[in-house]
């Protein structure tokens, strides 16, 4: 396990700025980031304290939290029109 908070502003460093503007402006990236942020610290919290999760159980915590980012990445990275 590696312990390693995965923070967005952290993940996409270069994307910063734009991860703020999202979440005042666009409610949907806002419900997204608030996700993951809960869910990322889930995860962090389990791995750091030792809980005893199943390990399938937290796989898929693990999976919800890839597909949130995906889905949070394409968000920062769309074309603008």
């Amino acid at each position: 396990m590696s312990h390693v908070p995965h923070e967005l502003a952290e993940e996409f460093p270069e994307h910063k700025a734009k991860i703020h503007d999202l979440k005042l402006a666009n409610g949907h990236f806002s419900r997204l980031f608030n996700e993951y942020h809960e869910l990322n610290r889930e995860i962090h919290r389990i791995e750091a304290a030792g809980v005893n999760v199943a390990d399938e159980d937290f796989e898929n915590l693990k999976l919800v939290r890839l597909r949130l980012k995906d889905e949070i990445y394409a968000m920062l990275t769309e074309q603008e029109t």
